[in-house]
Formats: C-alpha cells, structure tokens, sequence
C-alpha cells in the first residue's frame, strides 16, 4: 500500500468515526445463542423485522433444549417473517442441537467451529466473534461489500475476498467499527440505488463520486 493510499485510508477512518461515534450491534440479544440465531434469520431480512420476530421467539423458546426439541413445522411458522424460514428454521434447530451435543451448549470461538455449525458462514461468524468475543472480525455484508468498493477499498464482489483485503488494509482496531459504520452509512446516506452523494462527508475521498460528478 503506498503512502499516498495509506493517508486516503486514514481520511475515510476519522471521517467515518466522527459521523458514527458510537456504534452498536442493533440486532437484540442477551445470550451467545441468541445473537447467533437472530444473526441466521437477519440474512435478507432487516434488523428491525429480526427484533420483532425474536421478542416472541425467545418467549417461546427460552433455552437451546426449547429450540433443538421444537416441532420445524411450528418453528418455521414462528420464523415465517424473516423469509427463506424452511432453511432458517432448519438451520436454527439443527445449530440448537449441535451446540448442545459438541459445545456443552456454548456458542464456540473459533471461526473454525463457528462456520462448521449449519447454516453458519463467514459473515455470521464474524458477527460472533465481534460481539460476544469482541475479537477483531470484519463482516462483510450488502452494505460493507458495496461500499466498500465504491470507495475503492476493494474490487470484488466475492464477500470473502472483500474481507480478507479489507483485514489487510484497515488497522485491526478499526475492524469491529468499520462494520458497524458502513452498515449505518448504507442505511442512512450511501442507500442503494439512490444514494445521498451531496451531503456525504466522505464524497472528497469517493472514486465513485469523483467518476460521477
């Protein structure tokens, strides 16, 4: 990385702390499990919808027993809202029972043992580690792969790819951070399809902005 690219980094880095200084996982959660589960249904769905689904779902099934005994007829009408509910209920039940059977009930560490739990990725496992281990992680979703190469930190549309050279070119302590701050960026001034170029603060360091304007 050269000096010049170095510095544009730095600039995008402080000017993404000062406009979200105080990020936060928005999913909500009080266990590891929890986190974990609500991290399955959110793929395709918005954090919101994910919230008002688990508010009832952890009611229902309040420990890993409840949710690896569930009836999956009756699970996946309890998941109905969060769309793909057949994979995510699966998924879910299946997770519950391994964790159970292999992890004495603990949502594990490793992005090794992470993603070798259905239905569990790189992205998810990233979301565990940042916030139950809080183990510098870089997850790459729509909002962090799009960005991201609007901004010219990547040119990939491979999510693992996208997250392997942002953990080259962002310092680790900036990883937990930036996730959350592109998230944030894409919801509210970067959103798809009809972004919000003129008033956002990073357009000075955008390639994108400059090839468009």
């Amino acid at each position: 990385m050269t000096p010049k690219e170095k510095k544009r980094i730095n600039t995008i880095l402080t000017i993404l702390d000062e406009m979200y200084p105080d990020e936060r996982c928005y999913l909500e959660y009080e266990t590891d499990w929890q986190l974990l589960f609500a991290t399955i249904l959110s793929a395709q769905c918005t954090d919101a919808r994910v919230n008002l689904i688990t508010k009832d779902l952890y009611k229902k099934y309040k420990s890993l027993k409840d949710f690896a005994k569930a009836d999956i007829s009756e699970l996946e009408e309890d998941v109905r809202p969060a769309g793909y509910f057949r994979s995510k209920a699966k998924h879910i039940k299946e997770c519950a029972a391994m964790l159970l059977k292999v992890h004495d009930g603990k949502v594990p560490k490793s992005i090794e043992e992470l993603t070798a739990l259905p239905g569990v990725g790189r992205k998810t496992a990233n979301v565990i580690r940042s916030h139950i281990y809080n183990e510098p992680s870089i997850v790459v979703d729509t909002h962090v792969k799009r960005i991201s190469r609007l901004l010219g930190l990547t040119d990939t549309d491979d999510p693992v790819k996208a997250e392997f050279r942002l953990m080259e070119i962002i310092p680790k302590d900036h990883w937990i951070r930036i996730n959350l701050q592109l998230i944030d960026h894409g919801r509210n001034i970067c959103i798809s399809g009809r972004p919000k170029c003129e008033i956002c603060r990073l357009k000075t360091v955008c390639p994108h902005y400059k090839a468009s304007h």
